[in-house]
């Protein structure tokens, strides 16, 4: 049974400056496509902090909403035919 990185998540070690500033390590900035200047995106939770790049984020978003989709319709003909459903009650 292979172990992915997902269960096993790795752990770094970062101070936090008088600023409140943090580094992130430079395996991880080029491991998660971080560049110099890149916002990132911090979510506080009970449980703790993460940090995502607005690209995670994003597409966790996608992914969130795209379960919500019906499969047997795009969600494009589905408002055209509410718009005429309303247009017609009127």
């Amino acid at each position: 049974m292979q172990i992915s990185e997902r269960q096993h998540p790795r752990v770094y070690r970062s101070k936090v400056d008088m600023s409140g500033r943090i580094v992130l390590p430079a395996e991880v900035r080029s491991r998660q496509h971080i560049h110099t200047g890149d916002q990132v995106i911090l979510i506080e939770q009970p449980d703790g902090l993460q940090v995502k790049t607005q690209e995670q984020a994003l597409r966790e978003a996608q992914d969130f909403f795209a379960t919500l989709a019906p499969l047997d319709m795009p969600l494009s003909e589905e408002l055209i035919r509410e718009r005429r459903e309303e247009a017609s009650r009127e």
